[in-house]
């Protein structure tokens, strides 16, 4: 592979596909949304078989283990120099720290509990890329980020019995590195294709991967299940890899706007996941709160 030159054949996002392409584009831009949102019931299914620090491990190399092979396969350019730091941030927010983090916090915490403090990403990614590029929204939109922050913490709160639980503390850090990476994430979107993004952040990981598994391996239990399997391999392959191919191939037919509005149904569709798969009951808080998290972003996108 050759270092990439300083001209790129990637273009920013935009709308400017023909109506069949529009209309392929916001069924792959959905498909995302349904990867990630089996996200939090497949990684309770793998921690059936695998420690936390096993499952994140395992997880990272299986997946970059595949985002390599396409990026050789394709014969994909090597990122340039100056993107480097742009990638590792990414590789330590996406990568690295949420599915670290949300691990630790679904070993104590339901799906459904997560995935409405989860919910509010959309909003802290708002808030971090308006601090990144300089940006200055308008007050509707700083109300509505502040009141979305606010219907989760008091969900948080009611849930807890008026304490936040260690859980919750690991959620609302994932949120932080998340939004990081995904602020820059889509800065390098810009330059370069967003599956190579991911992929690039991917395979940076892969030389603290590998050792990082097999100690993992080595000291926690593995108890080999069908629902442990099946969660390990779609955390790695669905989640980590292939449902954000699919997320980034819509948004660039369908544009930013409308691919974020199909979004705001990833918190609910959990909810679903988890009553179905995990058998889980949650009180009416759970999508009243999800819901109002969903009403707040969407006036925030319309600021």
């Amino acid at each position: 592979m050759r270092t990439q030159s300083s001209a790129t054949t990637a273009s920013p996002i935009a709308v400017t596909a023909p109506g069949d392409l529009r209309g392929l584009g916001t069924v792959q831009a959905g498909l995302g949304v349904i990867a990630f949102s089996l996200t939090f019931p497949a990684t309770a299914w793998g921690l059936e078989s695998f420690g936390p620090w096993s499952l994140v491990a395992v997880r990272g190399v299986l997946a970059a283990l595949v985002a390599g092979g396409c990026l050789l396969a394709l014969r994909v350019r090597l990122p340039a120099r100056r993107h480097l730091a742009g990638l590792a941030v990414v590789a330590a927010g996406v990568v690295l720290g949420f599915p670290m983090l949300t691990t630790l916090a679904l070993e104590t915490s339901t799906t459904a509990h997560a995935a409405v403090v989860v919910g509010l990403l959309p909003l802290t990614t708002a808030v971090f890329s308006a601090l990144r590029t300089g940006a200055r929204p308008s007050r509707r939109f700083w109300l509505a980020a502040v009141a979305g922050a606010a219907a989760v913490i008091a969900f948080t709160l009611t849930q807890s019995g008026g304490a936040l639980t260690t859980a919750d503390g690991y959620l609302f850090a994932a949120l932080l590195v998340c939004a990081a990476g995904y602020t820059e994430g889509g800065r390098l979107a810009r330059v370069m294709p967003g599956w190579q993004v991911i992929g690039w952040a991917l395979v940076l990981c892969l030389p603290l991967g590998v050792p990082a598994a097999a100690v993992a391996l080595a000291y926690e239990p593995v108890h080999l299940t069908g629902h442990g399997v099946a969660g390990l391999l779609w955390v790695a392959l669905g989640s980590q890899f292939l449902g954000l191919v699919v997320w980034y191939r819509g948004m660039a037919a369908i544009g930013i706007p409308r691919a974020s509005q199909l979004q705001l149904a990833q918190p609910l569709l959990t909810l679903v996941w988890s009553a179905l798969l995990l058998g889980e009951h949650f009180t009416v808080a759970a999508p009243l709160t999800a819901v109002a998290v969903l009403v707040c972003i969407a006036v925030t996108q319309r600021s």
